[in-house]
C-alpha cells in the first residue's frame, strides 16, 4: 500500500513540475513580447492642431536655468509638435536671475528662444519685492503682473505647466 501511495505522490510531483515549468515558459514568452513591444513604442501621436506649455522658472540655480533653456530648445525640435506649439516661460522668485543683465551668459540663449517664438516673461511682483528695476533686466524680455497668476490663467487655459 505504501508503494501505492509513494508513487501516486510521485506522479502528482511529476504533474505539479510539469505544470510549474509550462507556466514559467509562458511568463517568460509574455514578458518576451512586452520587451519587444517597448522597444518598438515611438512615443506619443500628435494628433491636435496646436500644444500650449508654460515652463515655470523661479530658481536662481544655473543648473535649473540651463534645464529649462535645454527643455524647451529640446522640445522645438521633436518632428511631432513642430509648427503646433506655442510656449511661454515665466521667471520669477528665483528665477528672475537668469534675465538679469548681469548674466550675460544667458542673454543669447534667452535671445535665442524668443527669436524661435518662444514667449519669455517676467513677474513684475517679484521686481517690485526684490526692488529689481527692469533696466536692469535683458531688453526683449516681456511682464505678467504675477508669475503665479500667469500660470493659473495658463493652466485654465488648457496649457501645460512644466517645472523644470
Amino acid at each position: 500500500m505504501d508503494l501505492i501511495i509513494f508513487n501516486m505522490m510521485k506522479k502528482q510531483m511529476t504533474i505539479a513540475c510539469i505544470l510549474l515549468a509550462m507556466t514559467t515558459i509562458q511568463a517568460k514568452a509574455q514578458s518576451n513580447k512586452l520587451l519587444l513591444n517597448n522597444h518598438q513604442y515611438t512615443g506619443a501621436v500628435s494628433k491636435k492642431k496646436l500644444y500650449k506649455a508654460i515652463y515655470q522658472l523661479d530658481s536662481n540655480d544655473p543648473k535649473t536655468i540651463e534645464k529649462a533653456i535645454r527643455n524647451i530648445n529640446n522640445v522645438l525640435k521633436d518632428p511631432r509638435l513642430k509648427g503646433h506649439l506655442q510656449i511661454e516661460l515665466v521667471a520669477f522668485s528665483g528665477g528672475t536671475e537668469a534675465y538679469l543683465k548681469k548674466n550675460s551668459q544667458y542673454e543669447k540663449p534667452l535671445q535665442d528662444l524668443v527669436e524661435k517664438g518662444v514667449i519669455v516673461a517676467q513677474c513684475l511682483n517679484t521686481l517690485e519685492e526684490k526692488h529689481i528695476a527692469k533696466e536692469e533686466l535683458f531688453d526683449f524680455i516681456g511682464y505678467v503682473p504675477s508669475g503665479n497668476g500667469e500660470l493659473i490663467l495658463r493652466a485654465n487655459e488648457g496649457w501645460v505647466i512644466v517645472k523644470p
